[in-house]
């Protein structure tokens, strides 16, 4: 027991030194315990392979709060969905570019609550939930970048389900991002407009 204590004190000086072998040992021991217990951790508890996502469009943004211009498309009206359905959604001011979107097992999604969906792109779709029964429709709230519906939202299958949208925390997801926002094309930069 004692070499391991003694062994336990020499580590723990090491890794408090002022130096960069402490600081890339300290690096790689962050980096091991967030992708090998904190994440593999969190997608047990949540029920999803992924359990956190980083908004990276604006689809899901708003001009104004609520749904009344959203409903300009008439493909609410087309799946029974009426605007005062929309009072009970949670995200009434949608999502903007940066947000990190805390996810959950979407077993339980109903008509207006935003899931994640494989959708055939590079990273998962993240849009509400229009049409629920034996496949999902789900659109994007943004009615300037998203007037039409995506074909690959029209029928997804269970298999296709990530989780659904639990909370968000806004912008912090931005310290990602700055990284990729100079290979974008111009018209996709920066802040939701």
């Amino acid at each position: 027991m004692n070499l391991i204590g003694e062994y336990f004190n020499k580590t723990k000086i090491f890794l408090q030194k002022d130096s960069w072998p402490s600081f890339l040992v300290t690096l790689l021991l962050a980096f091991a315990l967030i992708k090998f217990v904190f994440f593999p951790g969190l997608s047990f508890l949540t029920g999803t392979q992924l359990p956190l996502v980083i908004v990276e469009s604006c689809s899901m943004y708003h001009h104004e709060d609520g749904f009344t211009k959203t409903f300009g498309s008439s493909i609410y009206e087309e799946n029974g969905i009426e605007i005062r359905d929309t009072a009970g959604w949670d995200f009434q001011n949608g999502f903007s570019k940066g947000d990190v979107i805390f996810v959950i097992s979407a077993k339980k999604a109903e008509v207006g609550d935003v899931i994640i969906f494989e959708g055939g792109t590079k990273h998962p779709l993240i849009h509400r939930l229009i049409y629920k029964n034996e496949h999902y429709a789900t659109k994007g709230d943004n009615y300037k970048t998203n007037a039409q519906q995506l074909s690959s939202e029209k029928k997804i299958s269970e298999d296709q389900l990530i989780g659904k949208a639990l909370f968000k925390v806004p912008f912090i997801g931005w310290a990602k991002l700055i990284f990729f926002e100079g290979a974008r094309s111009p018209s996709n930069r920066g802040l939701c407009k």
